[in-house]
């Protein structure tokens, strides 16, 4: 029944007494002597707060008494009354819950917002866009102090998985606002991480930038023209300045002397000679800052002579994670949901491959299982049947994204096949894959369809690969290199607070005759003695 029809029929002593009297006396005066009961009904209708009525018991009963009896009768109804007795003595027992006075409102016909209203709160919280983590917070924190005073370089030591991306990029944003105009220059090898890193600053910027920027994508076949550029980032590719400085040796140094900070992504690169030689180009101003970002600070397994070069590039200066009540910083992180916990295994192909005594003296001169031996071991089919087996196994755990990684080019794509044939979701990319296929194919891995997919590569997702969904990998590639088996975990172990998962599974296939690794914990800190750990 309209709040209206129900003040038609109140006595004028009613509205005339919620209107008030100066309310009365001004209409009065507008209509030159007493306003008519028409016109003081219609005003009524406005002026009345019908909320506050509904919400005072005596004027609730008494705005109620003005609704005729066969009305009042449905109003009971619509409030729960079961028919017998009088409507108007089940409506005053009535408690007159938030609800029921909800539903009075509605009755009278108006719209009501079932949502019950907040009262705004003396503290509220407001999140930032581009947060970091308090991990990586603390850590970005403690680095900045090594890269602006000193010797103005260091490594940021991140486990796999943890955002060294991310938080690297959060420094850039940090360093561009404080000091710019200025260029930062960003170096990386491969494709998907020099993309990777573009996109991120783009994210980040966008929402804690205070100015426009350029990002330059400089790689493969893009042009390297720094004409009128002398603010924003840089993202170079390793093999794109190793080659234009043979062309334009003043490219470099132009770029050397608009930028005030560089960054070395997977930085146990860095000490390869070519790499080594862009980066002091890139260094020689007296406030120029040198940051590392890795997962793996050490060349190697075993070479400490290497590791110390590494260290000694950085001045021994990294800063790792440390969190309070943990010796070791994976294991925190796993246990308060950053990282996925890995169920590690190891399983053991038929011998079919058979070492010479040439081949063993081949594997203990050198630093990585030879090419030739993992040529021979991706054509043994014991070796092959155990991969397909694996992979078969870990779908019917229900795993719907597994990523494969395979001994060569030629064994991803005999893997790949297989499962195809098999009427399987596969798909492989390989540093030969046109990058047309490659973005294709991780496109699709990284979607989130529900018919479960197997994603084989060699040599292109070990690092700058991001697919939270990917639950499992097999290691096929049999390696020495610590920090190798180390980025090849590092892509299925994202935890639900990194928008991964909960548990991932991470199975190594193994031939009798050749080494291999099997704890992501302890690779953590396998470097740690030629470091000085800030």
């Amino acid at each position: 029944m309209p709040f209206e029809a129900v003040l038609a029929r109140a006595p004028m002593s009613y509205i005339r007494g919620h209107l008030g009297k100066e309310l009365c006396g001004l209409l009065d005066l507008i209509e030159g002597g007493a306003a008519g009961d028409d016109r003081l009904r219609a005003v009524a209708a406005a002026a009345i707060d019908a909320e506050l009525l509904v919400s005072d018991g005596d004027e609730r009963a008494a705005l109620i008494r003005l609704v005729p009896e066969h009305k009042q009768a449905e109003l009971a109804q619509r409030l729960g009354s079961l028919g017998a007795g009088q409507p108007l003595e089940y409506l005053r027992a009535l408690k007159w819950t938030p609800d029921q006075r909800r539903e009075l409102l509605e009755f009278f016909g108006f719209t009501v917002d079932r949502a019950q209203q907040q009262l705004p709160s003396y503290k509220r919280e407001t999140a930032p866009e581009y947060a970091l983590f308090p991990h990586q917070l603390r850590a970005a924190r403690r680095i900045k102090e090594l890269l602006y005073d000193g010797p103005r370089r260091a490594v940021l030591h991140l486990p796999t998985g943890v955002g060294k991306t991310r938080t690297g990029m959060s420094m850039i944003c940090d360093h561009l606002r404080q000091y710019g105009p200025a260029l930062v220059v960003w170096l990386a090898h491969g494709q998907e991480l020099l993309e990777q890193a573009a996109s991120e600053f783009e994210r980040a910027w966008v929402k804690v930038g205070d100015r426009s920027l350029p990002v330059l994508r400089v790689w493969g076949g893009a042009s390297a023209d720094l004409a009128d550029v002398s603010d924003g980032l840089v993202v170079l590719g390793l093999e794109k300045a190793v080659s234009i400085t043979k062309t334009d040796p003043q490219f470099l140094r132009t770029l050397a002397a608009r930028s005030t900070l560089t960054v070395f992504d997977e930085a146990h690169q860095i000490i390869a000679p070519t790499f080594q030689s862009v980066v002091d180009e890139l260094t020689i101003r007296h406030d120029a800052s040198l940051l590392g970002l890795t997962a793996t600070p050490g060349r190697t397994w075993a070479d400490i002579a290497k590791d110390e070069e590494l260290a000694e590039f950085f001045s021994r200066q990294k800063v790792m994670l440390e969190i309070d009540g943990y010796t070791n910083p994976v294991t925190a992180l796993i246990d308060q949901g950053y990282l996925a916990k890995p169920l590690m295994r190891t399983v053991a192909s038929e011998a079919g491959m058979h070492l010479s005594a040439r081949d063993q003296q081949s594997l203990a001169r050198s630093f990585d299982i030879p090419a030739g031996i993992i040529a021979e071991l991706a054509r043994d089919e014991q070796w092959n049947l155990k991969v397909v087996q694996t992979i078969m196994e870990l779908l019917e755990k229900q795993h719907r994204r597994i990523l494969v990684f395979a001994a060569s080019v030629e064994h991803c794509r005999l893997i790949s096949s297989v499962l195809s044939a098999g009427g399987l979701n596969a798909e492989f990319v390989t540093g030969e894959s046109s990058p047309r296929h490659r973005s294709d194919a991780i496109r699709r891995f990284k979607s989130a369809g529900r018919r479960p997919m197997i994603l084989c590569n060699f040599g292109v997702l070990t690092t700058g690969f991001d697919a939270p969904a990917a639950s499992a990998a097999v290691i096929a590639r049999p390696t020495k290199s610590l920090v190798l088996y180390s980025q090849m975990v590092g892509r299925v172990i994202r935890g639900p607070k990194a928008g991964g998962t909960e548990t991932c599974e991470i199975v190594t296939v193994v031939d009798p005759e050749l080494p291999g690794f099997g704890d992501v914990a302890e690779a953590f800190t396998n470097w740690e003695d030629v470091w000085e750990t800030a």
